[in-house]
């Protein structure tokens, strides 16, 4: 789970941000060559600013978790090899056995996403999700040290994954022309989730979007062919994406009106992909739309790099905060080549306080000669603050001149070498 603080508006309409939710079962499968389609990335028309990514059954053996301990796990390095470059960043990593979540965020959105906190509640044999722990769950997912800790109290929970719901009642050959004739309304009202939901008043806050693609689930590997196996399963629909807004306060017309709620949700897209065919599960997204009011307006911190920088001189890195800024002995300033994948992908960084300098009234922070890299290339710089656990300020992109060295050629004359 995860909870993000919203931002302070700059506009009282608020900020728009799409966000693209992925939930794939990859059945122990290596990542395919091409995921341009599940992430939108052919979609052209449609500019994300936040991949939320949720895997089951990554290949959870022994020398596979000691693997992905000391290195990447071979899926968090193939998005971050497809989205860096597009300038998205890896803010958040979770790993639980074969479950696996990622959230990207677009490098300019970083300073305004702030106190990032993750909470993991197993529920058995290999965390596989059952109806009876639904409520369960919501109740254990409590974050310390913040002003609303259950998650029930959050303004927005999405809930995906491969929840193991099937269709009732139907037969294997009934379920199967259905799916074929595309008659899906026929098999929405014996859908185990939707059954559950009429029942269960927790459940029935959240929503989801019409079911208007095929069932997911299951398919013999490499083929678009439902089950063949001896077992025949029949087709349902496991993978899906919920959501739920919190509700706002009930009043009588007596009372003073409540501000307005300070976002509010849409769902642009829900759908299959059902040209990858690794798993016996297809995956699916759902497309949002969020508009919200935002807590913070502008960075906390501004960051600038003072002069031309070059690989053999020190460096001043003057910066400007905010009066209500938390600042912390713990808080670094890391330096990025343009296109970083994740907050700890810095090729060097400086502790705040070790190497502040005072001058003038400004905050200055001295950057060593020794810590610049050796390479050419575009960088930039990012303050990471402690207390938030998040990044707080970003510099425009700058680059690094390489060494000039000065010679003298046969003819007596000085040449610059580099």
């Amino acid at each position: 789970m995860e909870t993000v603080n919203p931002l302070k508006p700059t506009e009282p309409k608020g900020r728009k941000l799409s966000i693209h939710v992925v939930t794939w079962n990859v059945a122990s499968a290596a990542p395919p060559l091409d995921l341009d389609n599940l992430l939108q990335l052919d979609n052209h028309n449609l500019n994300l600013d936040i991949y939320i990514i949720g895997l089951q059954e990554m290949n959870c053996g022994i020398m596979s978790l000691l693997s992905d301990t000391a290195f990447e796990d071979p899926w968090s390095s193939f998005f971050m090899d497809v989205l860096s470059p597009l300038s998205f960043v890896k803010v958040s990593y979770v790993r639980m056995q074969g479950l696996l979540l990622l959230v990207f965020a677009k490098c300019q959105h970083l300073p305004f996403i702030q106190i990032l906190s993750t909470k993991s509640t197993p529920t058995g044999l290999f965390g596989y999700w059952r109806l009876e722990h639904f409520d369960w769950i919501l109740e254990m997912q409590n974050f310390e040290g913040l002003d609303i800790p259950n998650i029930l109290d959050h303004d927005l929970i999405v809930w995906f994954g491969d929840m193991n719901f099937r269709i009732e009642d139907f037969g294997l050959h009934f379920v199967r022309e259905s799916v074929k004739s595309q008659c899906y309304s026929d098999l929405w009202e014996k859908d185990q989730l939707s059954i559950a939901k009429r029942c269960d008043p927790l459940l029935r806050e959240f929503q989801e979007g019409p079911l208007l693609f095929p069932p997911t689930y299951k398919f013999d590997k490499n083929s678009n062919n439902y089950d063949t196996s001896e077992k025949k399963r029949k087709p349902a629909w496991t993978d899906r994406i919920l959501w739920r807004l919190k509700r706002q306060p009930h009043t009588d017309s007596c009372a003073p009106r409540l501000p307005a709620h300070h976002f509010s949700l849409s769902l642009r897209s829900y759908v299959s992909h059902m040209m990858y065919t690794i798993s016996d599960h297809k995956p699916v997204t759902g497309t949002f739309d969020l508009e919200l009011k935002p807590l913070v307006s502008v960075p906390l911190i501004t960051l600038m790099s003072e002069g031309l920088w070059t690989m053999e001189n020190d460096m001043l890195i003057s910066y400007s905060l905010t009066s209500d800024f938390p600042s912390s002995p713990w808080d670094w300033i890391g330096l990025y080549k343009v296109g970083l994948r994740h907050i700890n992908d810095y090729v060097s960084y400086v502790w705040v306080k070790d190497n502040q300098i005072s001058c003038n009234g400004l905050n200055q922070v001295y950057f060593s000669g020794s810590d610049i890299p050796e390479t050419e290339g575009q960088f930039l710089l990012c303050y990471y603050s402690n207390s938030l656990r998040s990044v707080v300020g970003i510099s425009s992109p700058f680059k690094i001149q390489p060494r000039v060295f000065l010679a003298e050629d046969p003819l007596g004359e000085t040449q610059p070498q580099i």
